[in-house]
């Protein structure tokens, strides 16, 4: 006698116990299994293999059904979606009462106050959760100059126009301009946010609001940005000290060129902001430690525009012949790089053995690292009386100035070091590879007392080339922005990099060149503070894609493997020329909120400051543990500047900051 099923039992005693169901349902049960013992053994095992098969498909088929009622895609297909169409960026979501209220803390670089101490107490220990790293290694070094163990994780300041080569291994991976080593962007996208999931639905952000309320009441911006300074350089100092950039996360370090990057590239800034102690400390091992004499391989742009540039600022604010002694030692030690058939340098020196090369995979270089090396030799042959160094650079100039294969002023991204010519025709960009070449045209005609009529005839022909060809308007509020024309065929993607540009035209402007230079300044720093305003975080993306179409309300798009932000200074640094030449106070305070949000997304208890992977989500905006060197040398130093009172504070009339924000003085005007 079997047992009753649930079922029966039920029924037994919700019914009368005397009815007929219960010896009904067993008299069935009996009946069934006399007909199973009269199958043969082959028909029950047929049955029994079926049956596992439909167990075997139910339990399979159970995630996609799931899926489907839930409503809710899985990361593959999430991923699999942003490959095929790009998000668009919408207001912060509105995720119930408290929407109002600043993100929780979560561990590492956020914290609750915009601006202010330190928590008194630094989590430590084995509790405190530790964060995860990123998923990719952008290197910013040429995958000469890696050192296994000690480089640093992250990307360098270009991302973009990648190609794909084979290492040594046969490993593929991207080259970027500057060299950074990038995985590719599959590799790079995170799993989409509770934001991310609401924002498709959320109603497109208005193109004139301010994501963050400035504080009416007096706060102190230039000490808020000494502050900031000490933060960061007490975390360089605790962890990296001497060494090139600091990690603040994991409290390490990276190294590079092992030139202590950071050190250098801070030297003019401590010194504006009034910082002595740290000054000094300094000098010190730039006396002690300092040495150029030792077997790296180095990129002759990077270490031009960082150590070259930082040296001479330095010795031209100090009038401390150390410096000027340091940057001869280097100038000297990179002319080989010069050597090559068609005097288009090479982009790599060993400044130890004086040998020079290009990069392992290609004869090329890319046109903004030969041509944004000038105020710097030019500087350094003017000050020593040593004209060999001014010489090499102008002759690249000369050579790039008659070259064809230009598009209305607008140059490709490389250059053959053997045959001089440029190579990868029909691209044009004011990105990635590109960028400085166009702000170096006008810089180096203003620091030579507008002289040389080549330069500012490129520079001219370029403006009028962008205006033509690149600048275009978004559909839905006819945002101006700066694309990118590949054959012919327009591309609506702006790096954050193409932000130097707005200040790069007004101090054209400033020097009589074309009152529409001015107002187009105008309207691409209107958009570049969009480029913040419009993210969760309030701080920009690496890469901008912008509709052109009306039928959409959104304006600005950003795939998810571009939301990475790297403490980038070109926004702040076009604010800053802004200001000093329209006295718009609103150019103050939007580079108030970036500081604001910098602080409170990237600011690392304990000291230093990290690159964020997702600027689209404030709760948990995945810190990547590097602090670049430019954020001291170029970002700090643009915010103090701009929120000072003191115009003759760098006066724009006596000195042209190069590209990595270092001042150098305008050359006194030859006699007529």
């Amino acid at each position: 006698m079997y047992p009753p099923s649930r079922k029966d039992f039920i029924s037994l005693t919700l019914s009368d116990p005397h009815s007929h169901s219960y010896n009904n349902g067993k008299h069935r049960r009996q009946s069934c299994w006399r007909k199973w013992k009269q199958l043969s053994r082959l028909q029950r095992s047929l049955i029994l293999f079926l049956l596992a098969l439909l167990l075997i498909f139910g339990l399979l088929s159970y995630p996609s059904i799931t899926k489907q009622w839930g409503g809710l895609p899985e990361r593959e297909d999430w991923l699999e979606l942003n490959d095929r169409e790009l998000i668009p960026l919408g207001v912060k979501p509105v995720l119930g009462p408290d929407a109002d209220k600043p993100p929780a803390p979560v561990a590492g670089p956020h914290v609750g106050d915009a601006v202010g101490p330190d928590p008194v107490l630094e989590p430590r220990g084995p509790n405190i959760p530790i964060l995860p790293k990123p998923p990719i290694k952008n290197k910013r070094g040429p995958p000469s100059l890696q050192k296994n163990g000690s480089i640093s994780d992250t990307g360098g300041r270009e991302k973009q126009e990648q190609e794909v080569v084979e290492d040594e291994d046969k490993e593929k991976k991207i080259v970027s301009w500057r060299g950074a080593m990038i995985e590719p962007d599959q590799a790079t996208e995170l799993p989409p946010s509770a934001n991310d999931k609401e924002a498709a639905a959320l109603p497109a952000k208005p193109a004139n609001t301010i994501s963050l309320e400035v504080s009416t009441g007096k706060v102190d911006r230039l000490e808020a940005v000494r502050e900031a300074f000490r933060h960061a350089w007490k975390g360089y100092k605790d962890h990296a000290w001497g060494h090139d950039e600091l990690k603040p996360i994991s409290k390490s370090f990276g190294e590079w060129f092992g030139l202590g990057l950071t050190l250098i590239d801070s030297l003019d800034t401590m010194w504006i902001l009034g910082l002595k102690e740290e000054f000094g400390e300094a000098r010190t091992w730039v006396e002690k430690e300092l040495s150029f004499s030792k077997n790296v391989d180095v990129n002759l742009f990077e270490t031009t525009i960082r150590v070259l540039g930082g040296l001479l600022s330095t010795y031209h604010l100090t009038g401390d012949q150390l410096f000027l002694d340091k940057a001869k030692d280097l100038g000297s030690r990179l002319m080989p790089a010069f050597k090559t058939p068609s005097k288009i340098p090479f982009s790599d020196v060993n400044i130890g053995k004086g040998t020079a090369h290009p990069p392992r995979w290609t004869s090329d270089s890319t046109l903004a690292e030969v041509t944004s090396i000038q105020l710097e030799f030019r500087e350094l042959s003017r000050i020593t009386q040593e004209p060999q160094y001014q010489d090499v650079v102008n002759e690249v100039m000369k050579l790039v100035h008659r070259l064809p294969g230009k598009h209305d002023g607008l140059v490709p991204m490389f250059i053959n070091t053997n045959s001089g010519q440029f190579t990868h025709k029909g691209v044009f960009t004011l990105g990635a590879r590109a960028d400085s070449y166009y702000e170096y045209l006008l810089k180096q005609w203003i620091q030579g007392g507008k002289t040389e009529d080549d330069l500012l005839e490129d520079y001219l022909q370029a403006v009028e080339g962008v205006k033509k060809h690149l600048v275009k308007q978004t559909g839905p509020s006819g945002l101006t922005f700066v694309g990118e024309l590949s054959h012919n065929r327009f591309n609506a993607k702006m790096d954050h990099l193409v932000c130097f540009l707005p200040g790069t035209l007004a101090l054209g402007a400033h020097n009589n060149l074309p009152g529409d230079h001015m107002d187009l300044a105008v309207q691409l720093m209107e958009t570049c503070h969009q480029m913040y305003t419009q993210m969760e975080t309030g701080l920009s993306p690496e890469i901008a894609h912008f509709n052109l179409q009306t039928s959409d309300g959104h304006d600005v798009v950003v795939k998810p493997a571009d939301r990475h932000n790297l403490l980038r200074p070109e926004t702040v640094e076009s604010l800053f020329y802004m200001y000093r030449f329209t006295k718009d106070t609103k150019y103050r305070d939007w580079g108030w909120e970036i500081l604001q949000n910098f602080n409170k997304y990237t600011k690392v208890p304990g000291g230093g400051y990290t690159s964020i992977n997702n600027v689209r989500d404030p709760v948990n905006p995945g810190p990547r543990d590097k602090m670049e060197s430019f954020f001291l040398g170029e970002t700090l130093k643009y915010l103090y500047l701009l929120f000072s009172d003191d115009t003759e504070l760098l006066s724009l009339d006596k000195y042209v900051f190069n590209t990595e924000a270092h001042p150098l003085p305008i050359w006194p005007s030859p006699p007529k």
